[in-house]
């Protein structure tokens, strides 16, 4: 059932589409400077994958039985500032993200109150759904960049030295950098079962093509998650391409359940 007639003006709209960026806007500064005014944990939570007793590394090492904590190999690396102003602008920089991210539910909503007058109740429904779950995987992506694949990579890449002689200094931007890098990465990984169910239902993607190409695709899975394991054990190896198996795997299914939908 389709909505009440929209009899505004095209200016009227450009008003609308107006208030509801600045609105998001707004939110937006309010969380970051929130976020600025809080550096000290803020930096707490962002620079913790660099510390060796991160949750992480002492679940891995708890889990695979293999070495315990105490065992561990030490593990230090040194961040340094290479640039006068530069700390100050990373320091900004990531109020502002994290200022978007907090402020990203309230943006959403906005842009939904904007377009849904346009829609019918189900295409209304239906984007809700759409737009949450995609919504709620990218969240998942970035708490599983956080929590696995940066901090797995961060000590390979942090440790390794092609002579003792060389010292790893990372710059702080390049951590920062890298870390939000990773984690828009996995944010956008976790979009496939959402991607996946899209095509479907536009017909470019098919469950039987990707069972006939599931080979490869574990394939390359274990070479990437091979290259960002710190540890040569098979279970910490494991660990990292389990959630990007689960996640084809879930997108076959998801296809499949499209073309059968559309059988019927």
């Amino acid at each position: 059932m389709a909505t009440e007639p929209d009899k505004q003006s095209f200016w009227d709209h450009l008003d609308a589409l107006r208030a509801a960026i600045l609105k998001s806007l707004l939110a937006a500064v309010a969380f970051g400077l929130a976020a600025f005014c809080l550096k000290e944990e803020m930096f707490d939570i962002i620079l913790a994958p660099k510390e060796e007793d991160f949750i992480t590394y002492r679940l891995l090492y708890s889990l695979s039985g293999s070495v315990t904590e105490a065992e561990a190999p030490h593990f230090l690396v040194k961040l340094i500032n290479t640039g006068l102003a530069e700390q100050f602008i990373i320091h900004m920089q990531v109020a502002l993200c994290v200022g978007a991210m907090c402020a990203s539910p309230y943006i959403l909503y906005q842009l939904f109150r904007f377009v849904s007058p346009a829609l019918y109740t189900d295409e209304r429904t239906y984007a809700v759904r759409l737009v949450g779950g995609g919504y709620v995987m990218f969240l998942i992506g970035v708490l599983a960049s956080y929590f696995l694949v940066f901090p797995l990579t961060f000590r390979f890449l942090g440790t390794y030295q092609v002579s003792s002689e060389v010292e790893n200094m990372i710059a702080l931007q390049s951590y920062i950098a890298t870390l939000m890098t990773m984690s828009l990465a996995m944010g956008l990984v976790f979009e496939i079962p959402i991607l996946s169910f899209l095509f479907a239902k536009a017909g470019f993607l098919s469950a039987g093509l990707m069972r006939k190409f599931r080979r490869h695709a574990i394939v390359i899975i274990l070479i990437v998650a091979a290259v960002i394991t710190p540890t040569s054990d098979i279970f910490t190896l494991s660990l990292v391409a389990l959630p990007m198996w689960i996640l084809y795997e879930a997108s076959i299914l998801i296809v499949a359940g499209v073309e059968t939908r559309k059988a019927h």
